[in-house]
């Protein structure tokens, strides 16, 4: 009985076979004959492919998403060093700018000192210029150890700037020309005329509407014109003579008519101070 059994099934399982065979057979005639795949199978591959379809919206959208991302932080990062690069050109035009600009400076300095032959001239740079004494008193950074010792003259570029009023071991504090207080700008200055006649005077006070220094105490009657060079007498004994002031802008008489005051245009910019001279006594 039960090997009946036994022989049974395996008959159903080689029919199994040989029918399976069959369809496979059958199906693929069927498909190379026909354009058309038969309904079922028709109906099986909509089913895998919409599926396949249902799978691939969130594939592709995630995949999407990560690629936006990642392009994303690629231009942040892009944009990052880009700002850096500017942030750095900018600096290096700025210290570029800065360079030239002390670089021309000290070329007039060092042209400026030849031509102080009583005096060994001390080059010093600007440490403080407040807002509220903008246009009356710098200091520098070269005191009594340099050699630097009160009411000696100081220079900028090629032209008179003040005189020292205060001096500390380290720095002192220079009085511009522009400060019209009763000894900052009083220097005994000259002017050779263009016929050859020398003018005597003293500095006097500044105008700020105009920026031109005034000077007074002229007796002459000799004739002064515009461009005229005034430089320094050397009357006193504290300032060597020949050191270059400014130009003369014009002139104006007084209402008795005995005297003359000149407006004369500074040689230097007095608003940027950066570098200066000391002329120093050579002992």
């Amino acid at each position: 009985m039960q090997k009946f059994s036994f022989n049974r099934r395996l008959v159903i399982i080689i029919v199994c076979v040989i029918v399976s065979f069959a369809l496979m057979t059958i199906s693929v005639t069927i498909r190379n004959k026909k354009s058309t795949p038969p309904l079922v199978q028709q109906f099986g591959n909509d089913i895998v492919g919409f599926v396949d379809r249902v799978v691939a919206i969130p594939t592709n959208g995630l995949s999407g998403s990560v690629s936006s991302l990642s392009e994303l932080l690629n231009t942040y990062q892009e944009n990052q060093q880009l700002k850096k690069q500017v942030s750095e050109l900018a600096q290096t035009k700025v210290r570029d700018q800065t360079l030239a600009k002390e670089n021309k400076q000290l070329k007039k300095e060092i042209s400026l000192n030849s031509s102080l032959t009583d005096y060994s001239a001390v080059t010093a740079s600007v440490i403080t210029r407040t807002p509220s004494s903008w246009q009356n008193q710098v200091v520098i950074n070269k005191g009594s150890s340099a050699g630097i010792v009160k009411n000696m003259p100081v220079m900028s570029g090629s032209g008179l700037i003040g005189r020292v009023a205060e001096v500390n071991k380290t720095n002192s504090k220079v009085e511009l020309i522009t400060d019209n207080n009763d000894t900052a700008n009083r220097f005994a200055v000259q002017i050779t005329t263009k016929s050859g006649s020398t003018v005597n005077g003293v500095l006097s006070g500044y105008k700020s509407t105009t920026g031109q220094i005034t000077m007074n105490n002229i007796t002459t009657k000799a004739k002064i014109n515009k461009g005229d060079k005034v430089v320094t007498s050397g009357l006193g004994g504290v300032t060597p003579k020949g050191l270059y002031v400014g130009k003369v802008a014009k002139a104006s008489g007084d209402d008795y008519g005995l005297s003359t005051k000149l407006y004369i245009t500074p040689a230097t910019d007095l608003s940027d101070l950066n570098i200066v001279t000391v002329a120093v006594t050579k002992q």
